[in-house]
Order: C-alpha cells, then structure tokens, then sequence
C-alpha cells in the first residue's frame, strides 16, 4: 500500500510546504495525459463516451428472464444506494437490497419494472451485466393487498417469536421484504 501522506508538526520558526512528492505527482499525471489523450479524455470527462446499449443478463435460480438483451440502461437497488449502470460503467460489484431494479430499453420511455427481494449485481468492462436474485416480480404484478396482510402476518410472527432465535430473524426479514415490496407499490407499512 501507498504510504499515507502526514502533515510535518509546524515549528515556530517554519510554515508547512507541501512536499516534493506532490509535485512529482503532478508532473507523472502531466505525462500519462499527453501520452495518452483518450484516457486522459474520459477521466477528465463530466460526460461518458457510452457506445450505446450495454447487454443485460438478469437471472432467478428457476428462470432467465434476460439473457444477452441489449438494454440502454439499468438501475440497481444497492445495499449501498440506489444506482444506473449504463454502457462503459466501471466494474462494479454490488449486494442487492430488496427494491425495484428498473430496465430502460431504447426508445421506451418507461422503465420496466422488478421487485427484487435481494441478490447481485456483476458489471464487467465490457458492457455485460449480470444480476442475480433469488426472486423478482413484475412490478405490476404485486397485489398490495396481500403484501399487507403478509406483512402484518411477519409482524405477528416477529412479536411471538422468542426473542433472539432464527424464527424471529426470519420474521424481521419476511417484514423489511413487505415493506420493500409496499414502498414499491405505495403503501406503507408500519
């Protein structure tokens, strides 16, 4: 690992300079820039050079629902934050959290719609994603009635159950799922 730069105690008698290494930093980002201006072009650029449409594979243990679709963008619900991957995004491997992952295909101006209950998302440098879940439901497809009485039914479930044991973190999670899946449909649950 790079050693980390410390900041010299000031003495009395002399202020703090920045040191020579810094400037040396500088001259070396000089360089790589001139030598390589397509490089230096797309990480200095506040917009991407996307080539255009990036190649989705989105998977459920029991069924393909993408495999090898040309998609111009998707948007990922991560544990980390909510967030779009287009064509030439940096690899990224992110945990899903249960919400709505969202698929824009060319020349659809609404976003098709899944609710994932968690999974991951693999980006690779060539445009290709592949997100993984254990479950996904059409959007429209949710009945916001039974994911109410499925989340008072966890509720239940959490209250009776003897505190620190698996049943109860089951219960916690069958509610954080429900109320996920109740955001997604605009009904909320407490």
């Amino acid at each position: 690992p790079a050693p980390v730069p410390v900041r010299p105690k000031e003495s009395k008698t002399q202020a703090w300079r920045p040191r020579q290494g810094t400037m040396a930093l500088q001259q070396l980002v000089r360089r790589a820039a001139s030598a390589s201006p397509c490089i230096a072009r797309r990480a200095m650029s506040s917009a991407p050079e996307a080539s255009g449409a990036m190649t989705l594979n989105f998977n459920l243990p029991h069924e393909t629902i993408y495999s090898g679709a040309n998609v111009s963008q998707v948007i990922v619900p991560g544990a980390a934050g909510e967030y779009g991957i287009t064509a030439d995004h940096v690899p990224i491997v992110a945990q899903l959290k249960p919400g709505v992952l969202q698929i824009m295909h060319d020349g659809s101006g609404e976003p098709e719609k899944y609710f994932v209950a968690g999974g991951f998302s693999l980006t690779h440098p060539n445009s290709v994603t592949d997100i993984s879940c254990p479950e996904a439901v059409k959007l429209d497809d949710i009945d916001s009635a039974a994911v109410q009485k499925n989340f008072e039914a966890a509720k239940s479930a959490f209250s009776s159950a003897e505190s620190g044991s698996s049943a109860q973190a089951e219960a916690q999670v069958d509610m954080e799922v429900n109320r996920a899946m109740g955001a997604a449909v605009g009904v909320t649950l407490s």
